[in-house]
């Protein structure tokens, strides 16, 4: 604690300031979007966490970081502090609930809240709490108090 104190400029992950402007510059074809295209499934998962980053820096109460273990073995698209609490957070583009990077830093530190955000409903399990996408904004609401 604080999350400032621990950056590190060499570990990070680049961002446009918006998701038109992301899938603007990478010429993503509408028709592809719209329709759920094959090839379109590698870059779904990017405009997701950018669409997310937008939302969390737009509510000016949570400072996204990220955060990747030593090894390259996992990642953490978002971790923020809230209060003296540090709160993962795992962002999935689709339904597909599998969190292997977000079960790993669970176990090593044992955060007491941690949040998954998918096209998923809402559902609180025993160690961590799925956050529809379209709900995204509620985490900075202190809608899920650790």
């Amino acid at each position: 604690m604080p999350l400032m104190a621990y950056q590190d400029f060499n570990a990070f992950k680049l961002f446009m300031l918006d998701v038109g402007l992301l899938s603007a510059m990478s010429e993503l074809d509408l028709k592809a979007l719209l329709e759920g295209n094959r090839i379109f499934e590698e870059f779904k998962g990017a405009l997701t966490e950018q669409y997310v980053l937008q939302q969390l820096i737009a509510s000016r109460t949570v400072t996204p970081y990220y955060w990747s273990a030593e090894k390259g073995s996992a990642e953490i698209d978002f971790i923020f502090q809230k209060g003296s609490d540090i709160v993962p957070l795992e962002v999935k583009a689709a339904e597909n609930l599998q969190a292997k990077s977000l079960k790993s830093y669970c176990q090593k530190y044992q955060p007491k809240i941690a949040l998954r955000s998918s096209m998923s409903d809402y559902r609180k399990e025993e160690w961590l709490t799925n956050v529809p996408l379209y709900a995204i904004n509620a985490i900075s609401e202190n809608t899920f108090d650790a």
